[in-house]
């Protein structure tokens, strides 16, 4: 068994066009010497800019998705071909992690990789991009079981999940890669399960550790 892990409705997108005339943003691509269409929404750098921005709260912040990456990269599982990630975006893009890459410790680094990537789109390299929304997501990689983490779901134990996940032929579990909100409307119609495993929101590198971790423990 083989898990699919995807980090749902990230909060990882280059700087949409209505902002990228904002003083914030021109300050931010200007220092650095790139276009502002080519850089990462962040609200560490663009606060501001993103008070006028639809859902706001929940986009910009690459630095959540950096750290996920780091945590479900760093495991076993991981390493030995055990599980395969994507980053779906909030905007519907898909970033596929190739088997076994490593993603690079400083968030400087992770932040020009995406950039590039989302920027340019490449056919090989560390990750692939392509355009999708999660509902297509599930179904193109062919999972019989998608599982998704909120509060909003089921309380749910860790052997209770890791053991849907085991029942599985080609399971599917999704971590909200953002730091408020829930999963939208369309995506809880792709998912069969909706649970939580703690009544107070976890940010998501510490949900992937411990799902990742019950799975490596039921799988030996």
């Amino acid at each position: 068994m083989k898990l699919n892990l995807v980090l749902a409705e990230s909060a990882l997108e280059l700087v949409p066009s209505e902002l990228r005339n904002d003083p914030s943003v021109v300050s931010d691509a200007k220092r650095r010497g790139v276009d502002a269409s080519r850089i990462l929404l962040d609200r560490s750098f663009h606060h501001r800019a993103m008070l006028r921005l639809k859902d706001g709260l929940k986009r910009g912040r690459p630095d959540l998705v950096h750290v996920a990456l780091l945590s479900i990269t760093g495991t076993p599982l991981y390493s030995e071909g055990g599980v395969k990630v994507y980053v779906h975006t909030y905007t519907n893009e898909v970033l596929e992690l190739l088997e076994k890459t490593r993603i690079p410790k400083s968030y400087f680094r992770f932040r020009g990789l995406v950039e590039q990537a989302l920027t340019e789109r490449p056919r090989n390299g560390l990750l692939r991009v392509s355009e999708s929304s999660f509902e297509r997501l599930v179904k193109d990689v062919g999972s019989d079981s998608v599982i998704g983490l909120s509060t909003q779901g089921r309380k749910t134990s860790m052997d209770e999940l890791s053991a849907m996940i085991g029942a599985a032929r080609k399971p599917c579990v999704a971590i909200g890669g953002f730091a408020q909100g829930h999963f939208s409307p369309k995506s809880l119609e792709a998912m069969d399960e909706l649970v939580r495993i703690h009544d107070k929101s976890l940010e998501a590198h510490v949900v992937a550790a411990r799902v990742l971790y019950e799975v490596e423990k039921h799988s030996t």
